[in-house]
């Protein structure tokens, strides 16, 4: 009899579960099973690790072979636990020894020939080994890069079974011949989900477009400072104009002025991308902001997550740290877009399903772009609009209240005229300079909430504004007239003042004054207050 185990990790959302494989070898006729709640890959993996042992020059074991997976109460699925099924199994046949692969952690798809495909959720995988205490992991060559960084592991990458049986026997190992030239590699068709990119609007690996700068963006005053309002304080955005505004313009722009991720938030979105396939094989980390923009025939199972099965991330965890640019928001389902309510307020979202409970991380900035009514040319200066009222009452209540009332800034975005246009130097500032101003703006806001759990403003909860980070005196009281006129909610006024602070922080206040806060209203609520719409006028 032998008996050999090493180790795997099963993903769980974006975290995982160390797992031990065990393998064992009892006399008798010879068969394979599989066991502890693996999926239908997992359950085909005997195929496919028979083949590639047998493939890649090793014996495969003419007696009754059962392969354990424990915890058996954790479902497993994928294929990435081929790996560790043939090491463990070639342990069992003493070609291995048991000693070696105990302290191991192996992760990869085992092609019949033996070669070593890369899977998704490598990082969040070896995270989870790390927090396991291991030390040691295995995994596909092509996903070395990833696995790397995590510190404090010693990573392996090969790229076939031949080559970590050579590396664990102390044997001479392999020269593996490279694929074709000029081709793209077939080992890195595992790290992508065909379709998924083009299917949520993500640019590339969700990193903003070279080409766009705010510079492109011919006036909107009001629009642009609530662009950059939103950037330094994380605050959700509502765009409301005609067609051919510039309301998506201000939305592919705003990624490029929003600071570079900080180390652990490169992780934390870098883990979402492996797990969902979308991360590019050429960059293992997401360094910049993504940006994702799904369409508005999406289900809510792609915009919050879920599926069949084992569910999976939806647009609003690939924008996790980034932008979620709704266009034409009145278009989506109702039900849809009353989904996104939990994850606006919590900054994560959890699916419950027969499968298991899972827990993805949905922190984002939300951009709602809408046409005033059905035509798009509905305004209050002119009468160019054809729909009855009715339609346009039914077309704006498509956004529910409640959706609304978690959205910080709404502004009107006006139709650029001809002398705009033609104007000379009718160019804006660029995302540059925009992007200077915020960054500082975020550095005053973090020296301000150090030693807090929240990072940006707009993560302050209500009752911490009202008793540790007060406005000057007397600044709130145009903002307690409208809570009590029914204007603001008693969650708005606390969005008010969490927009204030922005303000604040872009134009140098120690604190908020009258002037701050009227423009949070003014941005609140939409309604004119006489602020000036340019922050260099309040400083």
């Amino acid at each position: 009899m032998g008996f050999a185990r090493t180790c795997s990790v099963a993903l769980v959302g974006v975290e995982g579960v160390v797992v031990e494989v065990q393998a064992d070898l009892e006399p008798g006729v010879a068969a394979f099973t599989l066991v502890g709640l693996p999926d239908k890959s997992l359950t085909e993996s005997r195929d496919r690790v028979r083949a590639a042992v047998v493939n890649s020059g090793g014996e495969w074991p003419q007696k009754k072979l059962t392969v354990g997976l424990s915890p058996a109460s954790v479902p497993k699925a994928g294929s990435g636990f081929d790996l560790a099924v043939a090491c463990a199994v070639l342990g069992a046949a003493e070609r291995i020894d048991p000693r070696v692969l105990a302290e191991i952690v192996m992760m990869g798809e085992l092609g019949l020939d033996g070669r070593v495909r890369p899977v998704r959720g490598i990082l969040p995988a070896v995270l989870a080994a790390a927090d396991a205490g291991y030390e040691q992991v295995v995994v596909p060559e092509s996903a070395a890069a990833e696995a790397s960084l995590v510190p404090g592991v010693s990573v392996l990458g090969v790229r076939s079974l031949r080559q970590l049986v050579a590396v664990l026997t102390d044997e001479p190992v392999p020269e593996e011949e490279p694929d074709g030239q000029g081709r793209p590699d077939p080992l890195l068709a595992g790290l992508r989900v065909p379709g998924a990119g083009a299917a949520t609007g993500m640019h590339g690996s969700g990193a903003p477009q070279p080409d766009h700068d705010l510079a492109d963006v011919v006036g909107q005053t009001s629009a642009r400072t609530a662009v950059e309002v939103a950037a330094a304080g994380g605050h959700h955005l509502f765009l409301e104009g005609p067609p051919g505004a510039g309301k998506t313009m201000l939305a592919e722009r705003l990624p490029a002025v929003l600071p570079p991720l900080t180390r652990q938030e490169s992780l934390e979105v870098t883990a979402v991308h492996s797990v969902a396939g979308l991360l590019p094989p050429g960059k293992p980390l997401v360094d910049v902001a993504p940006y994702c923009a799904p369409h508005h025939s999406a289900t809510m199972q792609s915009l919050v997550g879920g599926g069949p099965g084992v569910a999976r991330p939806g647009a609003v965890s690939l924008a996790h740290r980034g932008v979620l640019f709704l266009d034409e928001a009145p278009e989506f389902h109702g039900q849809t877009l009353d989904a996104l309510r939990q994850p606006l307020e919590s900054g994560h979202v959890v699916i419950a399903r027969s499968a298991g409970v899972v827990r993805f991380p949905a922190r984002f900035l939300m951009v709602l772009a809408a046409n005033p009514c059905p035509c798009g040319r509905f305004s209050q200066r002119d009468s160019l609009c054809d729909c009855p009222p009715s339609a346009i009452r039914r077309y704006q209540a498509r956004l529910s209240g409640p959706l609304l009332d978690r959205v910080d800034l709404r502004v009107e975005v006006d139709p650029v005229t001809r002398a705009q246009l033609t104007a000379p130097g009718a160019r804006g500032e660029s995302s540059a300079a925009v992007a200077d101003r915020v960054r500082t703006a975020r550095q005053r806001a973090a020296a301000r909430l150090a030693g807090t759990p929240w990072g940006t403003n707009s993560e302050m909860p209500g009752r911490e504004l009202r008793s540790r980070f007060h406005a000057a005196a007397g600044a709130m009281d145009e903002a307690e007239r409208s809570l009590e006129r029914g204007v603001l909610t008693a969650r708005g006024i606390d969005r008010v003042l969490r927009v204030a602070w922005t303000v604040a922080d872009l134009v140098g206040h120690e604190r908020p004054d009258a002037g701050d806060v009227r423009l949070a209203l003014q941005l609140r609520t939409g309604i004119p207050r006489g602020a000036p719409m340019a922050l260099g006028a309040l400083t």
